[in-house]
């Protein structure tokens, strides 16, 4: 069950900033992690390029109250738990060892 909340969590996240980010960069959402209880969720994101993450990041995480109620929309009979969206740093660190090898 917790593993399915947060999937939903994950392509929610993913096609709400899809549709309301600009072009300017590329989100992309890799993962939702609930807490414990349920009540909170940090969903990992990544931003291309890396110039325009901390705005980006600024972006989704002054929306959080419009993509909760997108997620509430769109999973009926639930309510999003609280949310704050992250930079994935293990996902930049995976690519960056890519890049060197």
């Amino acid at each position: 069950m917790r593993e399915r909340r947060q999937e939903a969590l994950r392509e929610a996240a993913a096609e709400f900033l899809s549709r309301e980010a600009s072009r300017q960069s590329l989100i992309t959402v890799t993962r939702a992690e609930l807490n414990e209880d349920g009540k909170r969720v940090n969903i990992f994101i990544t931003v291309y390029p890396d110039s325009a993450e901390k705005s980006a990041l600024g972006f989704a995480n002054r929306h959080r109250r419009e993509f909760a109620d997108f997620f509430a929309s769109r999973v009926r009979g639930t309510s999003a738990p609280h949310t704050t969206f992250v930079i994935d740093k293990g996902e930049k660190n995976r690519q960056r060892l890519d890049e060197l090898s």
